[in-house]
């Protein structure tokens, strides 16, 4: 079966399956041998700039009136490439028009081309919305049965980690800030809720399954953290550590409880966090100990973190280091 994914977690809901896609989007890059497949996307956006400035170019390109069939404002699709792969099937998302191209952009460049291809959208705001997408796609490639093998593996390592912190009284749990952007101030949605709950903390500012939304920065002060992930989206831990001053810098930054008491991390938001794939648990695992240590310290746990969540005050020495030694 030919099988074109237009956004990462869908490349690695399909891997997980035990199956290889035939074209990709220009973000897919997990598992590392996805990378040399053929695109049939590419991003109007340089992602290399500072967090307002891909802020303000997304903004810009979502109200370009030029874009056509061939990509939104934000994306274009390759449809020679697309038409020469013959998909029988093309995954894409109705979640976010900026995280990835979204369905409607596709349905209308699959119009262009001589391939049929079945169409299956996810939109995913959930952890149980993650798995039902697993579950969709198997049945849509005929793997059902490996579709609920590894949603039972997924499940159990969930377990694992809420096994510890299900007894957890609210007193016990240290209110969390996980933030998805920087500038402007957006506090982590979909999922992200659950996670935390899951891993022991509490998550006063956003609901499970509703939107990441651009937050007034008094309304992060009120709320007083006392342990704060940054995770940006699309973000690794470099392009994370050159933006932190964007919350570093504002009023109140260093007044925070979780700031005084060095309780704040960065996580690659770019692999973990945003992408609603098998992933997600392995940032459930990660997050885990960085919200309970003292639930999560020993060496009997599942994952370490050590190379996508680390320290913000280490990582911030370590980049001034390498800028140093440049």
């Amino acid at each position: 079966m030919q099988i074109v994914t237009t956004l990462p977690s869908a490349t690695e809901l399909v891997v997980a399956l035990g199956l290889e896609p035939a074209g990709v989007s220009h973000e897919c890059d997990w598992p590392p041998r996805v990378e040399s497949v053929p695109s049939i996307t590419q991003s109007r956006i340089d992602t290399d700039g500072s967090s307002g400035e891909i802020d303000q170019q997304v903004l810009d390109a979502a109200g370009n009136d030029e874009s056509d069939a061939t990509g939104t404002g934000v994306y274009d699709i390759d449809t020679d490439t697309l038409a020469a792969l013959d998909p029988n099937l093309v995954i894409t998302q109705g979640m976010c028009d900026v995280c990835a191209i979204d369905d409607i952009a596709i349905a209308d460049a699959l119009e262009s081309i001589p391939a049929n291809p079945d169409l299956l959208t996810t939109d995913p705001h959930s952890m149980a919305d993650v798995f039902s997408d697993l579950e969709r796609i198997g049945r849509a490639v005929g793997r059902e049965e490996r579709a609920a093998e590894v949603r039972a593996e997924l499940e159990s390592r969930i377990d694992r980690v809420r096994e510890r912190t299900r007894d957890c009284t609210p007193q016990e749990r240290p209110r969390v800030a996980i933030f998805d952007w920087t500038d402007p101030v957006m506090v982590a949605g979909h999922w992200t809720a659950e996670l935390v709950d899951w891993a022991g903390g509490e998550y006063g500012l956003a609901a499970v399954g509703e939107r990441s939304r651009p937050r007034e920065w008094d309304e992060i002060r009120e709320y007083d953290p006392e342990c704060i992930v940054m995770a940006p989206c699309g973000f690794g831990l470099d392009q994370t550590a050159a933006n932190v001053g964007d919350l570093s810098e504002r009023e109140g930054w260093d007044e925070l409880t979780a700031v005084q008491n060095d309780r704040v991390w960065a996580m690659d938001g770019n692999h973990y966090l945003n992408r609603p794939g098998p992933r997600l648990v392995d940032t459930l695992e990660a997050l885990a100990p960085v919200i309970r240590p003292e639930l999560f310290g020993d060496s009997s746990d599942p994952a370490p973190a050590d190379e996508f969540v680390v320290p913000l005050d280490a990582l911030e020495t370590d980049r001034a280091a390498l800028q140093v030694e440049s």
